[in-house]
């Protein structure tokens, strides 16, 4: 159908998972994208796999620099960015606030916060200067709510917050025809989830109403209709999936 034709979209955490499940249909469905990751082996040889419409930058989020060189190569080589999917993200100690460090925090800070912050600020004036875009942010069910079973601190701390700066951005620069949404994955059968759990999700799937775990794309098609036209009146709100495993 080409739902992103004419669009230049920035997908972070691309290499594996979700960000490649995105930037796989992106490309599919007529964006140009630029993938981005610190696994420059496997977005690299993604990027090359996706042909002309895909190209890779090694990217740290935490870093204020490489945002700028990556909107600046992306502008170079396909034109001002439309979409920024903010999907990098990493897991870290799973620990309780009395056990957890501040180093083991701040490193899921800079990843999980400070780096769609830094990513926001980066595309925004092209943005407003363009006369609006999508910013979609990765967030997780985590950012829904907190559990007395849950002990990742961190993780859920900053998954929170990128919930709060979605809603906020979208309102400040809803005048600008800038549409943010947060998208709240629950378990998706990723690399980062068979590292966690040491097998494939583990007995997640008994917590799932629908009795399994998403797969990649089934995530991704939720980000696309948030990248495309067809959400333009949707901003400001939190899109979960998790085959209702917080509904109850």
């Amino acid at each position: 159908m080409r739902r992103l034709a004419g669009k230049v979209a920035i997908i972070t955490g691309a290499a594996q998972g979700m960000g490649e499940a995105h930037a796989r249909l992106f490309v599919e469905e007529g964006a140009k994208v630029v993938l981005t990751d610190v696994n420059e082996q496997g977005g690299s040889a993604l990027a090359a796999e996706l042909g002309p419409d895909a190209i890779f930058v090694r990217h740290d989020v935490s870093s204020r620099s490489d945002w700028m060189d990556v909107v600046q190569r992306a502008e170079d080589h396909f034109g001002t960015v439309s979409v920024l999917v903010n999907n990098a993200g990493i897991i870290g100690p799973v620990k309780g606030i009395l056990d957890l460090s501040e180093e083991e925090f701040t490193s899921v800070f800079r990843v999980n916060e400070l780096g769609p912050f830094l990513g926001m600020q980066a595309v925004l004036p092209g943005m407003i200067a363009a006369g609006g875009g999508s910013i979609v942010n990765v967030s997780s069910i985590a950012g829904m709510l907190g559990t007395r079973t849950s002990s990742n601190v961190a993780y859920c701390s900053t998954k929170f917050a990128v919930r709060g700066m979605s809603k906020l951005i979208a309102a400040q620069y809803g005048h600008a025809g800038i549409r943010v949404n947060s998208v709240h994955p629950g378990y998706i059968l990723t690399p980062m989830m068979v590292a966690a759990t040491d097998e494939n999700g583990g007995g997640a799937a008994d917590l799932i109403p629908l009795g399994r775990l998403a797969k990649p794309d089934e995530v991704s098609r939720v980000v696309l209709f948030l990248a495309s036209d067809e959400s333009s009146f949707v901003s400001g709100a939190e899109h979960v999936v998790d085959g209702a495993m917080i509904a109850g």
